[in-house]
């Protein structure tokens, strides 16, 4: 192994946002966001330089920091799968950028202000962090890498020094120390009984056996805690309900995905050999769990950010239903699985960040978040509204969004594999999914009663950059096209999957109308109120129970007890088919 032509591009793409961090927190006050938009410009270009390097060399890009080989060094490594996690998160990053000038700039008059100085810092920070975990090629390196991550995203859900979202932060910390100490102890498991970190060396040594069962246990339970897959979600739905919107979409658009990178690359390069059948069989069904109860419960609030929180959660299950579908398959369909996941992934943060954008500017504008007073929000802020409307369909998968893509591999794989039930999961999950957004949607578009007026004024920077990523999320399917999927969109305006599309949005009003809260108030609302009427008491009362369930699994004790009987469940099913 040897440092590779343009190698040195990928310690650029580590160091750059880190030094804007030190700049930035040595120089202080205004010079924060400045230092912070330099930085930023300054990091796509390495990414870009990046891109055209990978497309001019056959195997990826190689730098061995001190020119040391491992095991004895630290290796940087660049696939296909980090180009595009670095992609994504360089857009998303740019984006959240512009919206947040607008919030976290230094007021006139003033030489400086502690929250716009932690904002910036934190951003480049969580940036820097991001590029490390996906470039690293050793374990210990991406524990490293992973703390930093946490670390600097905790203190984005308390800028405003409130109580509340003080305990939020404290709550996220405690939990994720925790998933940090379990995925250490693997990692200590798996260096004792194999002398090496490196993943690379760890593909051509590891098997199964109980060091690397408990091993490979403990880091994908800690991993999972992280990434807050259901039932290990105790902190993220007070993380974003207190958050400032732009912190919320750093969150939920890119800080969930490192820990779920880091459980793609353990479970499809390290442990392929290892992991069973039925563990993947059990990661897809946490998914599948984290789709239901995230869904439902969303439909249950009355606030629009919690709403949009526990749209997260369920959206983080989409992302472990490739699990299942890419293991006892063959190499074809594991990377068809692989596939789908990113596309998920990128679609998610894409998407999810423009909804807290719009989010946030609706708050902004209204002076709240409640669903049943949207009433004349789409008149007032059409494009805050057509954003959400536009982030909404691409999450709920219509063509041609890369959630679309994604969903339709992921459909093949289930057919081809005989796996009908994640065919049953991902279907009932648009559904659900186009019910909150319809939700909102009547909420926003119907005339309201009595005149509403701004309460302050909204940047329209701010409204661009999150439509700006919410289109691109809707257009990401046309990347299949590039990416060699030209099959991938070839129906997506086909006269079939147009209706299909129409009935998802009226299936999704009728389960709007049966399971939410506040009924939607729309042209027609009387016909489909009359069609979910008959189910309302029934699913109100399931609904509410699963409202339960969430409010049960986010207290300590349950949550505690949860990843103790995660890391022994994942345990046993690495076992049963060795």
């Amino acid at each position: 192994m040897t440092t590779t032509p343009n190698g040195l591009l990928l310690v650029l793409a580590v160091m750059v946002p880190f030094v804007g961090v030190l700049v930035a927190f040595l120089l202080g006050g205004r010079a924060a966001e400045r230092i912070a938009g330099v930085t930023i410009l300054a990091g796509l270009s390495v990414v870009f330089a990046i891109t055209w390097a990978m497309g001019q060399s056959d195997g990826g890009l190689v730098y061995l920091l001190g020119g040391w080989v491992p095991p004895l060094g630290v290796a940087l490594r660049a696939d296909n799968f980090a180009l595009v996690m670095m992609l994504m998160v360089a857009l998303v990053v740019a984006g959240i950028g512009l919206y947040a000038r607008s919030d976290f700039s230094t007021p006139a008059g003033v030489r400086e202000a502690r929250r716009p100085e932690v904002f910036w810092t934190l951003l480049l920070a969580i940036w820097g962090s991001l590029n490390l975990m996906f470039l690293s090629g050793d374990l210990f390196t991406l524990y490293v890498a992973l703390e930093l991550l946490t670390l600097s995203a905790i203190p984005l859900v308390s800028l405003d020094g409130r109580a509340e979202t003080l305990r939020a932060a404290l709550r996220y910390l405690i939990f994720a120390l925790l998933g940090s100490v379990f995925y250490l102890l693997g990692a200590v498991l798996i260096y004792g009984a194999y002398g090496t970190l490196d993943m690379s060396l760890l593909a051509e040594r590891i098997g199964p056996g109980p060091v690397t069962w408990l091993a490979a246990a403990l880091m994908t339970t800690g991993l999972l805690a992280k990434t807050a897959l259901v039932p290990l979600h105790l902190w993220l739905p007070p993380a974003h309900a207190g958050a400032p919107a732009a912190a919320s979409a750093v969150l939920s658009g890119l800080v969930v995905k490192g820990s779920w990178f880091l459980v793609v690359r353990l479970w499809l390069e390290v442990l392929p050999g290892v992991v069973t059948v039925p563990s993947a069989q059990l990661l897809g069904g946490l998914g599948a769990a984290a789709i239901l109860l995230g869904n439902l419960v969303a439909l249950r609030q009355q606030r629009l950010k919690l709403l949009v929180a526990y749209s997260t959660v369920a959206q983080i299950g989409y992302l472990f239903l490739m699990f299942p579908l890419a293991f006892g398959v063959g190499a074809a369909e594991m990377g068809g699985a692989q596939t789908a996941g990113t596309l998920q992934a990128i679609s998610h943060a894409t998407a999810k960040a423009a909804m807290f954008m719009a989010v946030g500017l609706i708050y902004k504008g209204l002076g709240h978040d409640r669903i049943g007073s949207l009433a004349g929000v789409g008149r007032l802020l059409p494009i805050s509204v057509l954003t959400f409307v536009l982030a909404g369909l691409a999450l709920t998968g219509l063509p041609p969004s890369g959630a679309y893509v994604a969903k339709k591999l992921m459909l093949d794989s289930a057919a081809a594999s005989g796996q009908w039930w994640w065919d049953l999961m991902l279907q009932a999950g648009s559904f659900l999914t186009a019910a909150y957004v319809v939700l909102v949607v009547v909420h926003a578009l119907v005339p309201a009663r009595e005149p509403v007026q701004l309460k302050a004024r909204v940047s329209r920077l701010a409204e661009l950059s999150a439509l700006a990523l919410a289109v691109c999320s809707l257009l990401l399917g046309f990347a299949a096209v590039f990416a060699g999927l030209p099959d991938a969109l070839s129906d997506a305006f086909a006269l079939k999957e147009l209706g299909n599309a129409a009935l998802l949005l009226v299936v999704g009003a009728v389960l709007a109308s049966g399971l939410a809260l506040e009924l939607p108030r729309l042209p027609g609302g009387r016909a489909l109120g009359a069609l979910g009427r008959p189910m309302r008491r029934v699913t109100v009362a399931a609904a509410a129970s699963v409202v339960r369930v969430d409010t049960l699994l986010r207290e300590w004790h349950m949550a505690g007890l949860s990843i103790v009987a995660l890391a022994a469940a994942f345990g046993v099913s690495l076992v049963v088919v060795a």
